[in-house]
């Protein structure tokens, strides 16, 4: 049986290895192009994925340059090596982009998915010229606010410089005329310093040496019981009488006193400290305010000129003594004249 078979070995031709041989030589070319397309696929997958980085990082220096540019006024930062250095990664993206190219050509038969890989990579690639295309654009539009900006700035400048000279001279004029003022309002001081001791030497000799009349700094001080009753506004007879002499002495002294200087008589109304509710008075304010009146639209009907006269009240609350006596009651309710400008 052995030499049976032998003989048919012999007389049979045996396909079986080389058929093995064969596909075992395909099976490898397979993987191996599987390998070669793994391969290329990592490779662009990592180019892709820097690529994506670079423009990130593109976006990112362009939004970068934006927020700058509003902070030219305040930082006064420098933007021309910031467009430097974007021009420079445009062209570092363009140099990553032909590489890429130059790969994608160089691998276009390593299969279909390959080819459809690269030319989403290609768009990629445009769509990025694209992009950096408008951000040129972008950038000159900027270089052109700025330079605007700078002409803006420098025109400013200009004119705060003219102000500021102008606002140099006009501070010297002002203090030449301020000089110029003060000197004459000393001038008019002198004048009615001299006038309003000449009224109140006549004062002082025309009304005498009374008790209930006396001189306080500038200021000539009437009793006021020497003009009204108590807690009344009514001018008295002998006030009346007191009141002709003052207003012969101010006509005079009106006559007298430049038109120029702007002088009045001041009568001033007191009370003392005791509160007043009367028909006719609520309080010391209406008391003090009515007694200067009356005695001021007295020396109007006796001809002083209504211009040179200001009637004041002040209740209670200027008083020359604070003890809580009747003397002290006595010396706070009075009558005040002063000279003085308006």
């Amino acid at each position: 049986m052995a030499l049976a078979r032998a003989r048919r070995s012999e007389s049979g031709f045996n396909y079986w290895p080389g058929f093995v041989d064969a596909l075992s030589t395909l099976v490898l070319s397979i993987v191996f192009l599987l390998s070669v397309f793994l391969v290329v696929q990592f490779f662009l997958s990592q180019e892709v994925t820097g690529k994506d980085k670079a423009l990130e990082q593109l976006n990112a220096k362009i939004a970068q340059l934006n927020d700058l540019l509003s902070l030219e006024k305040l930082g006064k930062i420098s933007l021309d090596d910031q467009v430097a250095q974007l021009r420079a990664g445009l062209a570092a993206a363009e140099g990553e982009r032909d590489r890429l190219k130059g790969l994608y050509e160089g691998l276009a038969g390593a299969g279909g998915d390959a080819q459809g890989r690269a030319n989403e990579l290609t768009k990629a690639l445009e769509s990025e010229k694209s992009v950096s295309s408008r951000a040129l654009a972008q950038i000159e539009v900027l270089n052109q606010q700025i330079s605007a900006l700078r002409r803006q700035l420098a025109a400013l400048e200009e004119a705060l410089e003219a102000s500021e000279k102008r606002d140099k001279e006009s501070q010297g004029r002002i203090a030449d005329l301020g000089q110029r003022l003060n000197v004459a309002l000393a001038q008019r001081v002198q004048e009615l310093s001299r006038y309003r001791s000449e009224f109140f030497g006549r004062l002082r000799a025309i009304l005498g040496n009374r008790p209930d009349i006396r001189i306080v700094g500038d200021r000539f001080v009437f009793q006021s019981e020497v003009f009204f009753d108590t807690g009344q506004a009514l001018l008295l007879p002998e006030g009346r009488a007191e009141l002709d002499k003052l207003a012969t002495a101010l006509i005079d002294l009106d006559k007298q006193i430049p038109s120029e200087i702007g002088w009045v008589l001041r009568v001033d109304g007191h009370t003392d400290m005791r509160p007043i509710n009367s028909p006719l008075f609520k309080s010391n304010w209406e008391l003090s305010a009515a007694r200067a009146i009356s005695v001021v639209q007295y020396l109007v009907f006796l001809g002083v000129p209504a211009q040179r006269l200001v009637a004041a009240g002040f209740a209670e609350f200027q008083p020359l003594d604070n003890a809580p006596n009747e003397d002290a009651y006595k010396r706070n309710r009075r009558i005040e004249l002063k000279l003085t400008e308006r």
